[in-house]
């Protein structure tokens, strides 16, 4: 799931998982932080659930993906598009 906050000169997004899925660590990579795993770990909230928050310039695009232990990639379905490997976010 994807949460967004936008202003005129960059947009918040929360990039969130449901309590429990997938189990182990999860984290976002992608143009955002040069595909580096951990650079942006989903962190646990209250509820169970997961996630991190990112703020990026506005009008810009980005492909990205979230990658669960042993190397495993998850789709994320709020993505703004797919481009056949990765997700895409536009900001």
């Amino acid at each position: 799931m994807l949460e967004r906050t936008r202003n005129k000169k960059q947009t918040e997004i929360t990039f969130a998982l449901p309590a429990g899925h997938p189990a182990g660590e999860v984290s976002v990579v992608g143009d955002l932080n040069d595909w580096r795993p951990g650079a942006h770990p989903m962190a646990e909230r209250p509820d169970g659930t997961r996630a991190v928050t990112v703020t990026l310039p506005a009008d810009q695009r980005h492909g990205f993906g979230n990658l669960a232990d042993g190397g495993h990639w998850l789709d994320e379905e709020g993505a703004d598009g797919h481009d056949g490997r990765n997700g895409l976010l536009h900001t």
